[in-house]
């Protein structure tokens, strides 16, 4: 029986990378990571449950190569994470040819990266998959780095933003942006819960203008949006004017387009051409990006049809901090 979705299409370049290592398989793969006290399969599982099998096989191929290389810090397994990821990537597909599983281990080990003080995720508020990230992130990153790495949610509307922190435990951060001078007042905090989670700031905006005013008072160095909801409409636009803003000031940002395009949320005359309507947020991603990864910011099904794995690219963010960070701990400890 086939271990995981795809499996046929996949193997042939899993199992190379498997022998560069030194792996007889993907079992013995999981038996290296388990011997340390570390269940792989079940933090995959733990960040996005509707994954799909093969996601949870990528990250346990990629932390099985961090122990064959002897990486003991995060930020580093995190890198080797993505070759595991990579692996995984169908031959001829949009994810192979834009190596979004090495993107997604370099944006992991840039959020374990003391460099970074600030990540974003720009995502609308009604996808619960950023949420699924920055609980994520919220739960693992800092216990690999000195200075906490502060994260936030940066979307449209403030009545979903505090929906959203009310479900999740988050800190809702209501803003009032004035049009005319520019500023950004923060109106009231509310925090949701006490612990982790609290710590995660959850901002909903009127517009483009406030949102890119919200990256600027929080100083985020890194984000990503989604295409899920209003990508036309606040995470591309607040990206790009962000990044202008940025280099203008002479600030280091760098900005991943989580986008293979979902042109169902745009209006149907856009949708005419059919699959080419994935090309409206596909084009917008590549206008601001550092890094263009392929699929839906949320859906698994999506990310998967883009030959990519069957999880979220949101919640594969969380994912990559929280695996590269259990194996740091488990290899301190052992």
């Amino acid at each position: 029986m086939a271990l995981f979705e795809g499996y046929e299409r996949r193997i042939a370049k899993i199992t190379a990378v498997l022998a560069k290592y030194g792996i007889a398989s993907l079992e013995e793969a999981r038996a290296l990571c388990e011997a340390k006290g570390v269940d792989l399969y079940g933090i995959v599982k733990g960040i996005q449950p509707i994954c799909f099998e093969n996601a949870c096989w990528a990250y346990i191929l990629g932390g099985a190569i961090a122990l064959k290389k002897g990486e003991t810090k995060a930020v580093e397994i995190a890198r080797s994470l993505g070759e595991g990821l990579q692996a995984f990537c169908i031959p001829g597909s949009v994810a192979e040819d834009r190596k979004v599983g090495i993107g997604h281990g370099n944006l992991a080990s840039m959020l374990l990266s003391e460099e970074t003080k600030c990540f974003a995720f720009l995502a609308g508020h009604e996808s619960f998959a950023a949420a699924e990230g920055a609980i994520g992130l919220a739960k693992s990153a800092n216990k690999a780095r000195t200075e906490p790495l502060r994260v936030i949610l940066n979307g449209l509307g403030k009545d979903a933003a505090q929906i959203i922190s009310r479900i999740n435990g988050f800190t809702y951060v209501q803003t009032q942006f004035d049009y005319a001078s520019g500023d950004l007042a923060i109106v009231r905090e509310v925090a949701y819960s006490k612990g982790e989670k609290a710590k995660v700031r959850c901002y909903g905006a009127d517009d483009v203008r406030e949102g890119v005013a919200i990256n600027h008072h929080e100083g985020v160095d890194v984000s990503i949006t989604g295409n899920s909801t209003n990508p036309t409409r606040f995470q591309h636009p607040v990206a790009g004017t962000y990044k202008k803003e940025c280099q203008e000031q002479g600030k280091k940002y760098f900005s991943v387009a989580s986008g293979g395009g979902t042109g169902r949320t745009l209006h149907p005359d856009n949708m005419a051409a059919g699959p080419a309507s994935y090309g409206m947020t596909d084009t917008m991603g590549r206008m601001h990006s550092d890094a263009q990864f392929a699929g839906s910011s949320s859906v698994p099904a999506h990310v998967e049809m883009m030959g990519f794995l069957g999880m979220g690219n949101n919640p594969m963010v969380g994912a990559s901090v929280a695996v590269a960070v259990a194996l740091e701990g488990a290899l301190r400890q052992s």
